[in-house]
């Protein structure tokens, strides 16, 4: 998903041979976690997407009240707000599989383990306390990207164009997608943007953006794609990714539609 710079890295050749022409390549929303049970954004469900070797595996970061990056996707986890409350009181509670929750460190490290085909897919969630603290929690999880050196086999995404703006002024090169779905290629290009990750209704909506995203060098995502006729619309128009819950059933209609 996105335009890096090449270097020596073999993973990383691999990873950017995917964002530069892979077709309808397949991305596990919130890791492969549906078939197995595995609880959602675990690091089991991060493992499960390498071992299938899918293209992509999505995860959501928070920033908790004493500034721990963690994985979940909601703002809650076991109704406590993580913005609002300390690391150590979150991992009270276990995950379905007996797993913390993860750091964002933790997360990662596991992310770069015999990985040579799954490209991170970061989610920065949007602040529920300021658009401020989003931002700073962005620069925060480049920052241990970077240092774990998966910066290049990771991409940001976000539904707040601000965090993205925000990623950008520390890191020139990286790969960023827009969530929100209210803006056109050619306005996210503009903004040294590189992708549009819409709902897939958007797209139908709008179905011109298609044509304006390839001819602009965009990259086309859509999420969160779970039905096989919804699939098989995206297959035939080329996107880039897909995000789905369903990666087994993806692959499978992209088998049938070769």
């Amino acid at each position: 998903m996105k335009n890096f710079k090449i270097v020596s890295s073999v993973v990383f050749v691999l990873v950017f041979s995917f964002c530069n022409a892979q077709k309808n390549a397949i991305v596990a929303h919130r890791g492969a976690w549906k078939k197995n049970n595995l609880p959602e954004n675990s690091i089991a469900s991060l493992r499960h997407a390498i071992d299938l070797k899918l293209p992509g595996s999505e995860f959501d970061v928070w920033r908790t009240a004493d500034d721990s990056l963690v994985i979940n996707h909601d703002a809650h986890y076991n109704k406590m707000l993580i913005e609002e409350t300390n690391y150590a009181d979150l991992i009270k509670f276990k995950l379905s599989n007996g797993e913390k929750l993860p750091t964002l460190h933790e997360y990662i490290s596991e992310g770069k383990k015999n990985n040579k085909h799954t490209l991170l897919v970061c989610e920065i969630k949007p602040s529920e306390i300021s658009k401020e603290r989003g931002q700073k929690t962005a620069v925060a999880a480049v920052k241990t990207i970077k240092k774990l050196k998966a910066d290049k086999n990771t991409c940001y995404i976000s539904f707040d164009y601000d965090i993205l703006k925000a990623i950008r002024k520390v890191d020139a090169k990286t790969s960023l997608q827009y969530l929100e779905g209210n803006k056109s290629p050619k306005e996210v290009k503009a903004d040294n943007i590189n992708g549009v990750d819409y709902h897939y209704s958007v797209f139908q909506k709008h179905p011109e953006w298609i044509q304006e995203a390839k001819d602009n060098k965009v990259i086309l995502n859509a999420w969160t794609v779970n039905e096989a006729a919804d699939m098989d619309w995206l297959i035939e128009h080329k996107f880039n990714y897909i995000t789905t819950n369903e990666p087994e059933l993806l692959s499978e209609r992209l088998k049938i539609k070769k």
